[in-house]
């Protein structure tokens, strides 16, 4: 029980600048659900479901388009479709008896910083250690939202756009560390960065989605990875991290 709680405090102050990043951005995003013409409290339930800003700013397209609950749900599946990738690499971390159950909530409060935080915790990851980092979050992000529709059109389109720029630059402080501490970790961030941009400039892909590009470069980067640089099964043995 000790170790849960530990866990799950650790998540919590780990969520806290996760959380302040959501806010700003679904600040934002808010304004795009407005216009969509969702209120205050769809616009909360909405963050609360969707944990990702593409794919809401998805969701809200379709919605502004008077579009089908099926064509929602394929355009929405199809923008989010890394957690899929995202979900089995972190499941990889867990200890081979954790439940269906707690490996489906961590599933469902899988972000991308969320992921980062997680996928760097040295050693088994205890779960506690996701629904803490889910807790501070999560709610950020949905609050946010919800708060974006009711004031976002009273700020300049200027602020907005700098509220914006913060969750990338956290994102960014997430993976700087894991970069230094280990070579290889570092040539793959590198390598992903110049694949990204690559394919972003190259005509043929434009007609894929964004998340679709992302997930096609994490298989190939991180199978490349796996196959030259294996590293080696932790036992299970090992004790949780807190």
């Amino acid at each position: 029980m000790n170790q849960n709680r530990n866990a799950f405090i650790n998540g919590a102050k780990d969520g806290i600048p996760i959380a302040m990043g959501y806010f700003a951005v679904a600040f934002s995003l808010g304004i795009v659900a407005k216009k969509a013409g969702l209120n205050p409290l769809q616009g909360f339930i909405s963050s609360f479901l969707n944990h990702a800003s593409a794919g809401e700013y998805a969701e809200f397209t379709v919605i502004l388009a008077d579009a089908s609950y099926i064509e929602m749900a394929i355009v929405i599946l199809i923008t989010n479709i890394r957690y899929l990738l995202m979900s089995c690499a972190l499941s990889q971390k867990f200890h081979s008896g954790t439940s269906i159950v707690h490996r489906f909530f961590v599933g469902f409060g899988i972000t991308d910083e969320i992921f980062g935080i997680s996928i760097g915790r040295a050693g088994v990851l205890n779960p506690y250690y996701n629904y803490g980092a889910m807790t501070v979050a999560l709610p950020g992000w949905s609050m946010g939202t919800a708060l974006g529709i009711v004031a976002g059109n009273i700020l300049p389109v200027s602020v907005v756009s700098a509220l914006s720029v913060a969750l990338y630059g956290m994102f960014v402080a997430i993976i700087i560390p894991a970069s230094k501490q280990n070579k290889i970790v570092g040539g793959v961030v590198i390598a992903s960065f110049l694949a990204s941009f690559a394919v972003s400039e190259t005509p043929f892909f434009d007609s894929m989605s964004d998340s679709m590009k992302i997930s096609l470069l994490t298989v190939l980067i991180a199978g490349i990875a796996a196959a030259l640089f294996p590293v080696k099964d932790e036992s299970d043995s090992s004790h949780s991290s807190d």
